[in-house]
């Protein structure tokens, strides 16, 4: 047990995913070789997976080369802070039923801009911590 233990609260994977349905936006890390990225995303929760709609462009072409990525949210409920990460790879939807599906989740984009492009995360790992908010300790 280390110090930290009586701080930091392990959330389970369904503790995890209902932070995750009241918060936006969240963050998509992504790999291009030696550099990478994190872009902001507005996103929807299904299941144990992530969706979000992007415009041709950086995102997009990031994955053409590597669809290893993690996501990434946190939020504040009242006094309780929490953090949620997934890893998994990421898919741009192109099968007909796939995208039938996404569009019935309602999310729409934020910026007003033409985002055609749907992007399913699945999740190989999802793991969250939650903590309550307070002081510093003394440290001597």
């Amino acid at each position: 047990m280390s110090f930290n233990d009586d701080v930091f609260r392990t959330l389970s994977t369904e503790q995890s995913l209902a932070y995750l349905e009241d918060v936006q936006p969240g963050r998509i890390v992504m790999r291009r070789k030696e550099d990478i990225e994190i872009f902001p995303i507005n996103f929807v929760v299904d299941g144990e997976s992530i969706y979000f709609r992007t415009a041709e462009g950086s995102k997009l072409f990031t994955l053409s080369l590597n669809q290893d990525v993690l996501f990434e949210a946190d939020g504040l409920k009242g006094e309780t802070a929490w953090s949620v990460i997934i890893k998994g790879t990421a898919e741009v939807l192109e099968k007909p039923a796939d995208i039938d599906h996404a569009e019935t989740l309602g999310l729409k984009p934020w910026a007003p801009t033409l985002k055609y492009n749907w992007v399913r995360i699945n999740a190989s790992d999802i793991s969250g911590r939650e903590f309550e908010v307070g002081e510093e300790p003394e440290r001597y």
